[in-house]
């Protein structure tokens, strides 16, 4: 054999040894991909039982009806003073039931029966810390009156921020709600508009403080730089966590008093978090999305995230305000169980007081945002079945759930915000 000869024959050798052990990497980094995305539990990517346990441990059971808090401390957390977080300490001083960080609290307003002169005010917060033992916290932003509009500012936040002050006793129930973060390790996406960052921020302190090494993105989206939340809180987590991301979206890059980045930590974008704006960024990983924000950001975001290929279950989000969202997918599983259930036949929902009707089809949204869209005003609170402020009694027809209530109404009443047609249904609106 000659010398080239035996030269070419290490060199294919050679060359096969990569081959194979790129192959085998390869091969084993799409197994992971394909379990990660298939919702499947690896060996590397598990619950965290300790993180669990700093929680539930030794905790108490939540509670039943109202119960009392008073407001330890009052706090602003923005530029304007548009943002002020209430800490809340029970009055009984017993320890405080965990929640999953996303979760909210209802509160019974009743000091503002002399201002409205009617039944309390009932109203839900997000969460907006990690979950403590002896302490919960909220963050409300102040809502002014609509521009161009004859209405009133938002009574609940504004009687929060001017009447409610430290030493004030304040009605609530346990926490509750359907959107918040799972537990696992798995890469997640939370996005924020306004004050929707609320809950993100209570799923970023428990998550980086129980799950150091999960990957976390965060988009904020707010109008103006006046308007951004806890910032120095945010830039102190992603210096500490390098698996933490922080991009925020700003619709005036140039507003009076914006100074440009504040650390290499932050990254500032003009515009509104968008479909195109993740695509640019995001590694090729099956996130679990949650979103919550103001319904226009909804509305472009859901079934933009649904058009990229992301499974309805990785989907999560929450409104701070009416929001009817389009679940493309979900629609089309619904409306052929509705045709067949309904044998093709029109689903009517008439409101028997305001003397509207409107046909109902799967994709929808609920009874509360059927109503809504008719301009029928319902007073509601949580959105989620919790709260039983929309509660309306049903003069006939049948309705279904969407989402287990938290709450039971009473016989012959459904809670519009969590309810759909099952069949024609005539309300008591």
């Amino acid at each position: 054999m000659s010398f080239l000869s035996l030269l070419l024959l290490i060199a294919a050798a050679i060359l096969l040894q990569i081959f194979v052990y790129v192959s085998i990497e390869f091969w084993r980094l799409w197994q992971t991909y394909e379990a990660l995305r298939n919702g499947s539990i690896s060996s590397e990517i598990v619950l965290n039982p300790e993180a669990s346990l700093k929680v539930t441990q030794l905790a108490p059971s939540a509670w039943i009806g109202n119960r009392t808090f008073t407001v330890e401390r009052k706090e602003h957390e923005d530029a304007l003073a548009q943002v002020c977080s209430f800490y809340l300490v029970p009055e009984d001083h017993k320890p405080l039931p965990p929640f999953f960080p996303g979760q909210f609290l209802t509160f019974q307003l009743e000091g503002m029966s002399a201002i409205k002169g009617a039944k309390p005010v009932i109203r839900c917060y997000s969460l907006s810390d990690a979950p403590h033992l002896n302490r919960y916290r909220i963050s409300v932003k102040r809502a002014p009156a609509p521009l161009g509009k004859e209405v009133s500012p938002g009574l609940a936040s504004n009687y929060l921020h001017d009447v409610v002050e430290v030493g004030s006793s304040l009605q609530v129930r346990a926490p509750a709600g359907h959107f918040f973060l799972d537990r696992s390790e798995g890469p997640v996406v939370l996005i924020g508009g306004g004050i929707g960052i609320t809950p993100m921020l209570s799923m970023l302190n428990w998550s980086l403080s129980s799950q150091n090494n999960r990957e976390i993105w965060l988009f904020y989206g707010v109008r103006n730089p006046s308007e951004l939340v806890m910032l120095q809180h945010l830039e102190t987590l992603a210096t500490a966590h390098p698996n933490f991301h922080v991009h925020i979206c700003l619709s005036d890059l140039n507003s009076e008093g914006f100074i440009g980045p504040r650390s290499q930590w932050i990254q500032y974008h003009q515009g509104q978090v968008d479909i195109g704006l993740l695509r640019s960024l995001l590694p090729l990983k099956p996130y679990h999305y949650y979103v919550c924000g103001p319904t226009p950001m909804l509305q472009s975001l859901v079934p933009a995230l649904e058009d990229w290929g992301v499974a309805d279950s990785r989907i999560h989000f929450e409104s701070f305000g009416p929001a009817s969202v389009s679940r493309k997918n979900h629609a089309m599983a619904t409306q052929g169980a509705a045709q067949t259930k309904h044998d093709s036949q029109p689903v009517v929902v008439t409101f028997a007081n305001s003397g509207k009707k409107a046909d109902w089809e799967p994709g929808m949204g609920s009874l509360l945002e059927l109503a809504e869209s008719l301009g029928i005003a319902i007073d509601s609170g949580c959105r989620s079945g919790s709260c039983g402020t929309c509660q309306t009694i049903i003069r006939s027809g049948a309705v279904a759930y969407s989402t287990a209530p938290i709450i039971d109404p009473e016989a012959g009443s459904c809670l519009l915000c969590v309810a759909t047609p099952q069949t024609s249904v005539t309300l008591e609106l």
